[in-house]
């Protein structure tokens, strides 16, 4: 897979993630949810993103 799709799958596991928390653990893991999501508007509006230079640095390949 390349850069793209995983950066996809790790925001999808991490929202999901934190619903789960905040549904059987507590309330506050929404702010979690909150995070993933601005740091998505982040990116789409800036193109950076910490994540996408993290996987390339793994040897993960640009799309």
């Amino acid at each position: 897979m390349v850069v793209e799709r995983w950066i996809r799958l790790i925001a999808g596991i991490l929202i999901l993630a934190s619903l789960a928390l905040a549904h059987w653990v507590h309330p506050y893991w929404l702010w979690f949810t909150a995070f993933v999501g601005l740091n998505l508007l982040q990116s789409a509006l800036t193109r950076w993103c910490l994540m996408e230079e993290i996987l390339v640095k793994m040897g993960v390949k640009r799309g």
